[in-house]
C-alpha cells in the first residue's frame, strides 16, 4: 500500500514540476517579447549571436544596476 502512496507522490512530483518549468517558460517568453517590443528590434533581423550579445549586454546592464543600490 505505501508503494502505490510513494507512486502516488511521484506522478504529484512530476506534474507540479511540469507546471513550474511551463511557468518560467511563460515568463522568459514575455520577458523576451516586452524587451524586444521596448527596443524596437525586428524579430526577423535577429540571428541567435545576436540575440546572445543583446542579453549577455542585457544581464550585464541589470548587473551593475543592481550594484548601484
Amino acid at each position: 500500500m505505501q508503494k502505490s502512496n510513494l507512486e502516488k507522490q511521484e506522478a504529484k512530483l512530476k506534474q507540479l514540476n511540469q507546471k513550474i518549468k511551463a511557468e518560467k517558460n511563460k515568463i522568459e517568453q514575455r520577458l523576451g517579447r516586452q524587451i524586444i517590443s521596448q527596443s524596437n528590434l525586428d524579430y526577423a533581423n535577429l540571428s541567435n549571436d545576436q540575440i546572445k550579445l543583446l542579453a549577455k549586454k542585457f544581464s550585464e546592464f541589470l548587473k551593475v544596476k543592481s550594484v548601484d543600490h
